[in-house]
């Protein structure tokens, strides 16, 4: 086995032991920073224009605050954190207009950067061994929906597009060392089904085979993501790509995302996860609820086994991940539910297809 098989495999077995402990929010925290253009800005590379607030670009320009923000969610007790690449595709990046052997060097990096801090922490505790997860974000734009209200057929981006922007993206991330794909923040299933088919090519073509981490967002009290699918639909339409574990992560606090990640154990036959944010913002935009809020609303959700993975989102800091750790410490990880031979699609559906 090579090293990273070793890895994964220990991945997994953890995962049948105990709920496994996700990282935090990183923007919240490159904000507590303070951070400069200057800070945006190299001389190694020669970058186009003001790059402020493009925080995968840190991975080039300041990697020593990505392995600090790295260090301070493994020591708060995360199992797995995930690389500073949330929108490491050459389609997001072009909003600052960064060509594609940069974005290619954004994930490169980032991967490396994680995977040293997660072997520093592995060989410092053994017992407890240290894994990351490839950041594989949302596009700012989307295949399901149109771009101008007035032409409902209208869109910014092709399938091809979006598959090949993906493509690149993750091919760089297994090249740098992750142990696992986290496709995260999900709103449009459509984009994500292109990452899916990406993955599923390049290892057909001879590419490492790794885990993948599905996790898709629900905007509002609804119970439906951005494009329109419920909790339902949406695990039915990603469940081919069988992945490690499925879930749902941002837009919601643990309150209002509770019945969504309990709808999705009893549907889902592998790992659940989730990672919430610390409450809904303030009239500020700003996070309001405390480590021990999040952290005991989590445990309620352990207690009543229908989680395998927490952690947290936006608002959340190594504070917050910590008080997650310790709740849930001791408590047994879901058991994945038995196949189902029914499903539907859109949730509104007056039978079920065999």
């Amino acid at each position: 086995m090579t090293d990273r098989q070793t890895r994964i495999a220990a991945l997994k077995a953890a995962a049948k032991d105990r709920i496994l402990i996700f990282d935090g929010s990183w923007g919240a925290m490159f904000q507590r920073k303070g951070l400069t253009e200057d800070d945006f800005q190299s001389d190694r590379y020669s970058l186009p224009g003001e790059q402020k607030g493009n925080n995968d670009i840190l991975c080039l320009t300041r990697p020593d605050i990505v392995r600090e923000l790295h260090d301070a969610y493994y020591e708060a007790g995360a199992d797995i954190s995930e690389t500073n690449t949330f929108s490491a595709t050459t389609i997001a990046q072009d909003d600052y207009k960064l060509d594609v052997e940069t974005v290619r060097q954004l994930n490169l990096e980032g991967a490396r950067i994680g995977r040293e801090a997660a072997n520093a922490w592995t060989a410092k505790t053994p017992d407890k061994p240290r894994f990351l997860a490839g950041s594989i974000g949302p596009l700012n734009k989307m295949l399901s929906m149109s771009a101008d209200v007035n032409d409902p057929g209208a869109r910014s981006v092709t399938f091809d597009e979006v598959y090949q922007a993906y493509r690149q993206q993750v091919q760089a991330l297994n090249e740098g060392g992750v142990d696992l794909y986290l496709i995260e923040t999900i709103t449009d299933t459509l984009n994500c089904k292109a990452c899916i088919k990406a993955i599923l090519d390049l290892e057909a073509e001879g590419m490492e085979k790794l885990p993948i981490w599905i996790s898709g967002t629900i905007t509002d009290r609804s119970g439906r993501t951005l494009s329109g699918q419920t909790v339902e639909a949406f695990w039915n339409s990603v469940r081919h790509a069988k992945p490690f574990a499925i879930g749902l992560n941002c837009a919601l606090g643990a309150n209002l995302m509770r019945p969504h990640i309990a709808e999705l154990s009893r549907l889902a036959n592998t790992l659940v996860a989730a990672y919430p944010n610390a409450g809904l913002p303030n009239e500020m935009g700003e996070y309001d609820e405390t480590p021990g809020q999040t952290s005991g609303a989590l445990n309620g959700w352990a207690k009543d086994g229908i989680v395998n993975i927490l952690g947290g989102c936006c608002g959340t800091t190594p504070d917050h991940i910590a008080a997650i750790a310790k709740s849930v410490e001791g408590l047994k990880p879901r058991q994945p539910a038995e196949p189902r031979t029914r499903m539907r699609l859109a949730g509104l559906e007056s039978f079920e297809a065999a």
